[in-house]
């Protein structure tokens, strides 16, 4: 369970917080938290996380979905830990499948292909199971999810990456959306090409045995900390390749079987 005792001093929280929203716009980034703040908590970096949100949506952006981040035993080992993280998705995020995404502005981005859920109903935890998130998904797509640090040289603890709502920076969905009924999604194998080149190959057991149990992860999470997951929103359940770091000229391909595939080219 994350923790929900928060040590910091709001001042601390809203100045750390500010750091975050100037390193997003300016795209300069930050020394790691994990290193200036000694003793901070997971608490405390999902309050930073949160007014860094409260900014964004001072400025206009809405919240549309949530990711959930950390969900391979790799990432956990080198963040040392033993559970996920979650951050939050904007409108201004989204990028239409097959189009062009500036690099200008992101620091060291990364693509990470995913499985999408499509929410139909409010997922209200804690006590949510399998079967709930099934019932209340209307499809499934799939997706790259870019991720990008404002953390320098990704040098990230946990800390670092809650704090900087989980390192999300942009998210591409794939134009087919299939219902999840029918489908093993644990089993359905995933190939993602770097300009016309296989790069990386998964499946989606690589992230907590099933992307399912990524999303029930999240609705229980939230629902712990007075939270939901809504209808309507999209929620992304985690890497199942490798990062895969990119840069202008770069064009990225995502393909899993009966989900089809999702492109993005970065310019």
């Amino acid at each position: 369970m994350t923790a929900t005792v928060v040590s910091m001093a709001l001042e601390e929280v809203q100045r750390h917080a500010a750091e975050l929203h100037v390193a997003l716009r300016s795209g300069q980034p930050l020394p790691p938290l994990s290193e200036r703040v000694p003793g901070i908590t997971l608490a405390d970096a999902y309050a930073i996380s949160n007014d860094f949100l409260r900014r964004r949506l001072a400025e206009g952006e809405r919240v549309v979905g949530k990711k959930v981040g950390a969900t391979s035993v790799a990432v956990q080992n080198m963040l040392k830990v033993d559970q996920p993280d979650f951050g939050f998705l904007t409108d201004r995020m989204e990028v239409a499948n097959g189009a062009s995404l500036s690099v200008a502005g992101l620091i060291a981005p990364r693509a990470e292909g995913e499985i999408a859920f499509h929410l139909k109903h409010d997922l209200c935890g804690p006590g949510i199971t399998h079967h709930d998130v099934l019932a209340a998904t209307e499809s499934v797509s799939v997706c790259f999810e870019i991720v990008d640090s404002r953390i320098r040289d990704w040098k990230i603890g946990i800390a670092d990456t809650v704090a900087d709502n989980a390192s999300a920076a942009a998210y591409v969905l794939g134009g087919d959306r299939v219902s999840p009924k029918g489908l093993d999604l644990g089993t359905l194998g995933m190939v993602v090409e770097k300009n016309g080149e296989l790069v990386a190959t998964g499946a989606g057991a690589a992230a907590l045995g099933s992307p399912v149990n990524c999303v029930v992860w999240l609705a229980n999470t939230l629902g712990r900390l007075g939270t939901s997951l809504k209808a309507g929103e999209v929620i992304l359940s985690g890497a199942l390749v490798p990062l895969i770091p990119v840069a202008a000229g770069d064009r990225m391909r995502v393909r899993m079987g009966a989900l089809g595939s999702a492109e993005v080219h970065f310019v």
